[in-house]
This record gives C-alpha cells, sequence and structure tokens, in this order.
C-alpha cells in the first residue's frame, strides 16, 4: 500500500473509513505452512547462543560438582534436596552472565538508504488511564511525525477498552482538544465489550482498518517513541520483506519515588548491555514485550489471532501475556522478529512503588505460568520456546530461592540437633565421618555473588566511559548510585520473593489475577496498608532471627541481607513510595540518568501538551460538565461509535435510562437514578444525552 493519508479526510469523523483486514483465529495444533526467511549473520546468532547457552550449562555442571564434592561419597536425602534446587538457581544467575557476554557478537544496524512510502499507525491501547497523560504523549508524537516529514504517511489511533463512563468522557475531551493542536489524524474508537483484554483490542482493531496500514507501531498508556526512531524503524521493515516485528529497548522515564528512581537507574545502566545480550541469541527468532515495537500489519494479521486456551482461568482463557505468544506465532511462520537494542528514543513509564509493582506481576506471573501450556504449538521455533522457559522461571525461581533457603535451614538444623552415627554397621572397622567442606562451600558461595554482580560492576565501568557518565553526574556518583541500587535491591528481593511464592501459589490454586488499571502514579502507602501486606515478612524474620541466634548463630553472617529485608520490609516500602527521598536522591546526584539532566524534548512537549488538555475529572462531574457546556457535548457526541442494531433486550439499560431521565427533577437527581450500565448507555448515545441535557441543572 502507498500513498497519502490526508488529515482533512471525514474531519468530524470518530474513525476513518473501514478497510476490513482478515485475521483468522490460530490452530496451535496444527504446522503452519512457513515462508522461507532470508538468513543474516547466522554465525554470530550460534556463536552467540553457544556462549549464553553453553556458558550457563558448563557454570550449571561446574556448580554441580562442586556442591556434591562437597557433600562426600554418600550425601544425606536433605542433601540431595539442597543439591536439586542450588543447580538451578546456580545457573540461573550464570545465565545473566553469560548473556551478558554473548552480546558481544550483537549485530551493528545501520539505516537502510532508498524511499519509504509505507503506511503506519501509532496505536495506543488504553484502559482506564489518565486521559490527558496518554493523549499528551500522543499530541507530542504528533508533532515530532510531522517534523520528520511523516505527517502525509502517518495516524495515530487510540483504542479504549475503558469501562468507566466518567473515564470514557475524559478521553473524548482530551481527545477532541488533541485533534485540534495535531497535524497528524488522531482517531479514536472505545470498545462496547473488552473482550480478549488488550489482545482483543488490537484483533478487534486490525479486523476492523488494518487494511489501510502496512506497518503498527503499539505503544503503552505510558510509553512513548520519538519521530526519528519511528521513520528509522520504518526504514528498517521496509527495506526487509521478511521482517515482522522489531522490538526497542525502552528507556525508562518520570520515576519521582525511590523504588521508580531505583528501576529507572537499573534499566538504563545495565539495560543496554542485557538488551545487546538477547538481541545476539535471539537473532531473526526474537521476542515483542507488548509495547514500543513496530509490526507489519499483514505478518501479524496472518499469524497472530490467538485462540482461548481451554479450560477456566487461570491456565484457560485469555492468553494474558500475548506478547510472547504473538512473537512465537510470527516466527512460526517463518517471519523474523528482531530486538533492536541501539535506539534510545524509545520511553516509557515505571511502577511508582514496591507494591504497585507487585499487583503487576501477579498478572505477568499468570501470563507467564500459561506459556507452560504453549510448549507444544506445532512449528515453534526452539528460541521461542527458550524465551517462554525464560518467563516461567523468572517467578519460578523465587519459590525454588525460598525452598533452597528452607532446606539449607533444616540441614543445618539437622547437623547441629541430631548426634553422628559413626557405626552404623556393627561390624564396621573404621567410622564414618560426617562430611561437609565448608571451605568448597563459601567458595560456591562466592562464586555465586559474582556471577550477580559482575554483570553491574561491567555494566557501571562501561557507563563511565560513555557520555552517560556526563549526564548522570560523573564517574563517582554513578558508582555510588550502582552501591545504593545493589544496597537497596538486597533488601527488596527477599520480599519480592515471597510475594512471586504467594502469587505463584495463588495461580495454583486457580485464583485469576482478574483485570485491574495499572497504577502509574502512586502514593507513599500508609502505615496501616504496608503493615498489611508486610506482617508476614516481618514475623518470618523475626522467627528464624530467634531461632539462629539460639541454635546457629554463624548462619547470620550469611543469612543477615534476606532477614534486614524481611524485618525492614515495611520500612522499606514505605519509604522507597516517597518523592520526597527521590528528590532527596536527585538532590545529592543519586540514581540519576540522563534523560533527568537533558530531558527528551518529546518529553518536553508532551508535558506541556498535557497541560494543554481538558483536566480529567471524576465521576459525576464529568457527566455534569456534558450538560453544561454545550461544546464538550457536541465534541464528545462526534467521538461516539454509530450504535449498532440491537434488541430490545440489549437495550434494555438504554430504555430504563429514558425512562429515569423522564422522571427525574434534574439532572443531578437523573444521574444519581442511574446505574452502571445506565450512565454507560447515557454517555454513549449522543441523543439521550441530549435530552438528559435538558433537565433543569
Amino acid at each position: 500500500m502507498s500513498g497519502d493519508i490526508s488529515p482533512s479526510m471525514t474531519a468530524m469523523a470518530a474513525v476513518p473509513p473501514a478497510a476490513p483486514l482478515e485475521m483468522p483465529v490460530q490452530d496451535f495444533r496444527l504446522r503452519p505452512q512457513r515462508r522461507r526467511a532470508r538468513p543474516h549473520d547466522l554465525w554470530r546468532v550460534w556463536l552467540a547462543r553457544l556462549v549464553a547457552f553453553g556458558g550457563t550449562a558448563a557454570l550449571a555442571v561446574i556448580g554441580y560438582t562442586q556442591m556434591l564434592a562437597s557433600f562426600g561419597d554418600r550425601p544425606t536425602p536433605m542433601q540431595i534436596a539442597l543439591l536439586v534446587l542450588f543447580v538451578p538457581t546456580f545457573a540461573w544467575v550464570g545465565l545473566s552472565f553469560s548473556g551478558l557476554v554473548a552480546g558481544l557478537f550483537a549485530p551493528r544496524l545501520t539505516l537502510p538508504e532508498g524511499p519509504n512510502e509505507a503506511r503506519l499507525v501509532v496505536v495506543m491501547p488504553i484502559y482506564h488511564e489518565n486521559a490527558a497523560k496518554s493523549i499528551g504523549l500522543l499530541t507530542a508524537l504528533a508533532a515530532d511525525l510531522d517534523r520528520q516529514g511523516m505527517a502525509g504517511r502517518a495516524e495515530i489511533f487510540v483504542l479504549s477498552d475503558s469501562r468507566d463512563p466518567a473515564v470514557a468522557v475524559n478521553e473524548t475531551l482530551a481527545i477532541a482538544a488533541a485533534r485540534e493542536m495535531s497535524p497528524l489524524p488522531i482517531w479514536y474508537r472505545r470498545r462496547r465489550s473488552n473482550e480478549d483484554r488488550k489482545s482483543g483490542n488490537l484483533a478487534e482493531f486490525i479486523r476492523r482498518w488494518g487494511g489501510r496500514y502496512d506497518h503498527m507501531v503499539v505503544l503503552d498508556a505510558d510509553s512513548v517513541m520519538t519521530g526519528e526512531t519511528i521513520r528509522i524503524l520504518s526504514a528498517r521493515m521496509n527495506a526487509d520483506p521478511d521482517l515482522a516485528l522489531i522490538q526497542t529497548m525502552p528507556v525508562l522515564v518520570g520515576g519521582e519515588t525511590i523504588f521508580a528512581r531505583l528501576t529507572q537507574f537499573a534499566g538504563r545502566v545495565y539495560g543496554p548491555m542485557i538488551a545487546r545480550g538477547v538481541a545476539a541469541w535471539s537473532g531473526s527468532t526474537g521476542n515483542y514485550w507488548g509495547h514500543n515495537a513496530i509490526i507489519r500489519v499483514q505478518a501479524f494479521a496472518e499469524s497472530c489471532g490467538l485462540p482461548r486456551l481451554p479450560g477456566r482461568p487461570p491456565f484457560g482463557g485469555t492468553i494474558l501475556s500475548h506478547d510472547f505468544v504473538e512473537a512465537a506465532a510470527l516466527c512460526r511462520a517463518g517471519w523474523k522478529v528482531r530486538l533492536d537494542p541501539d535506539l534510545r528514543g524509545s520511553y516509557e513509564g515505571c511502577p511508582p512503588t514496591l507494591l504497585d509493582m507487585a499487583a503487576r506481576e501477579r498478572r505477568w506471573a499468570q501470563g507467564n505460568l500459561q506459556h507452560a501450556r504453549l510448549f507444544g504449538m506445532r512449528g515453534a521455533r526452539a528460541i521461542s520456546r527458550v524465551h517462554f522457559a525464560v518467563g516461567i522461571l523468572g517467578f519460578l525461581m523465587s519459590p525454588i530461592w525460598l525452598a533452597l533457603i528452607l532446606v539449607g535451614l533444616v540441614l543445618s538444623a539437622t547437623v547441629l540437633l541430631s548426634t553422628p552415627e559413626y557405626f552404623p554397621n556393627a561390624y564396621q572397622l573404621f567410622p564414618d565421618w560426617p562430611v561437609f567442606d565448608s571451605r568448597r562451600m563459601l567458595w560456591l558461595f562466592a562464586a555465586a555473588m559474582a556471577l550477580l554482580l559482575l554483570p553491574k560492576l561491567i555494566a557501571t565501568v562501561r557507563a563511565w566511559l560513555r557520555p552517560l557518565a556526563r549526564n548522570s553526574g560523573g564517574p563517582v556518583r554513578i558508582f555510588a548510585s550502582a552501591l545504593f541500587e545493589i544496597l537497596l535491591s538486597a533488601l527488596i528481593a527477599p520480599v519480592q520473593m515471597l510475594i512471586q511464592t504467594r502469587q505463584i501459589y495463588e495461580i495454583l490454586r486457580g485464583h485469576d489475577s482478574g483485570w485491574q488499571a495499572q497504577v502509574r502514579a502512586g502514593s507513599m502507602p500508609g502505615w496501616g496498608v504496608v503493615l498489611s501486606r508486610h506482617w508476614i515478612h516481618v514475623l518470618l524474620g523475626a522467627v528464624t532471627l530467634v531461632i539462629l541466634a539460639n541454635f546457629a548463630p554463624g548462619q547470620l553472617i550469611w543469612l543477615s541481607p534476606i532477614l534486614a529485608g524481611l524485618l525492614l520490609s515495611p520500612l522499606t516500602s514505605r519509604f522507597s513510595a516517597s518523592p520526597v527521598f527521590g528528590r532527596w536522591a536527585r538532590m545529592r546526584g543519586l540514581l540519576v540518568t540522563p534523560e533527568e539532566r537533558d530531558p527528551p524534548a518529546i518529553l518536553s512537549e508532551a508535558s506541556a501538551a498535557t497541560r494543554a488538555l481538558p483536566r480529567p475529572m471524576a465521576g459525576a462531574e464529568a457527566i455534569l460538565h456534558l450538560a453544561e457546556d454545550a461544546a464538550a457535548r457536541t465534541r464528545h457526541a462526534a467521538l461516539l461509535d454509530p450504535p449498532p442494531a440491537r434488541s430490545a433486550a440489549q437495550r434494555l439499560p438504554q430504555i430504563t435510562a429514558e425512562a429515569k431521565i423522564d422522571h427525574a427533577a434534574n439532572r443531578a437527581e437523573a444521574l444519581g437514578f442511574l446505574t452502571r450500565d445506565e450512565t454507560e448507555a447515557l454517555v454513549s448515545d449522543a441523543a439521550l444525552l441530549e435530552r438528559w441535557s435538558r433537565l433543569p441543572a
């Protein structure tokens, strides 16, 4: 497809003319017909895989043999249990180091030459978001795309799944104001049913308008990319007809709390090296993280119509972590999926508090565990299964780590509280001496810590040698920030271990995560909240401390970081969520990123655009505003989908809303009469809104 997209086209319409594109639901039990993609730099990819996975396997073998040797010739059942838990833990730590080394084989990427007339759409699925902030990001992006000369072939589409009527009103008023400022068309559609969540939202968009576009850039509600980055991505995709998806490495921005700034700093300093390693061993069989990526629309439509998994949630129903599965579906059909870690103009927000992160991880945990049912996907590439396995292990390592600690404590207690039996056999001439090589265990512990911390040290030194150091306060402050990040992460890690273990337990018991709006701007939780969430962590830490202090004080040296994290968890959770401490850290040059010292232009423009958009209103205020402001009511009505033909039973909320409005004395009383479904019918029907607005104020 080619040709200009005119902003004047159907100027007052909410959506462009329909351009249907078939998107069949895939049957993962059948092998698809695979296209033949042209291989590129295969030697680099295989060398990177040899380093990443061969190195991990070698480290796992070393850990196994050394741990087994420390137990002697006849290990006890508890020692065998410790061995079984230690090996995957040691291998997991080793994978992070081996993957980092594999990044040495990542290819250098370039900007292809030549014309590019591919028609592009930026889509942002939203669900109960701060409309002004999300639309402000898109307004700034529209201006940036215009400066890149893409206004004639690019559009923006907001795909709302919001069910709250007040939120819907805020969305339409923000969109209407943004359309007046934007040099690009900004379309808006709110679904009447949010079937299959985000994946269903995108699938419905493609089936209605996918034929209108060649490339699709997917953003999250708190993410954005520069116009230059999108232009480069589109050029790279246009130059390779086998390329279906390019994932960028988003830079975390906007963090104000200590927790957010910690996450932001770690992602900025350590993230690029990790991304290079993943890009190197993934090759053209990469992964997708659900946003800040460009997608070939035709390939996505052909390959990514996701089925529902049989059974009930949490393991059946809608595929939650759909992005991993969509990447695997593209790869199994012969398309290339790639991570390009060289682009820096890709940004997203980060969770503000530990508790907000835990809420997000609950859904991610369920989605990743669902992937266990997709290992049998016919035609799936081996690396796609590796992505599934890495995602699953990312959550399973918490209960494995917890079990490792518990078995170690039981093993220590057994040694302390039991009397060794030197002559288990009455006819035995020589005694069986208990074997436990503490020196070898110490070296294993040191090796694990080195593998864990060495990547951070390498990334910190790398930051010293790059402009990142100048823009982050210099080498001394970067080093101090890295130490601060390591210390605070050590306090947070045992709490996250227990939280994730509980999440896994809930999922295995059949509890669904539901679908809650993500918290983008959290607040400092009160003492009642943090104590209710962390009392069990404090209790576990205190009981363990008392037992070890009485029976095995030497063990306190090794477990002190974990015990400190558990005992201090309410303090850590509360004060890491404090913007005041976040500002304190910034004033002292700690956890500062280049994007804070020199904010990207698109983020500054997005802040200005957000301030220019109507402020979000809560509850009845937003709906009453439509009655008080005829112009706002007109703008809102212009962005409503035409009501489909429905039966009387389907129109029941609208019918009862009409009756209640007719019997109300004023607008506020009418709103008080309406149920949630009836209020939804009110804000979704222009004629009903007009009828209600004629009531006295």
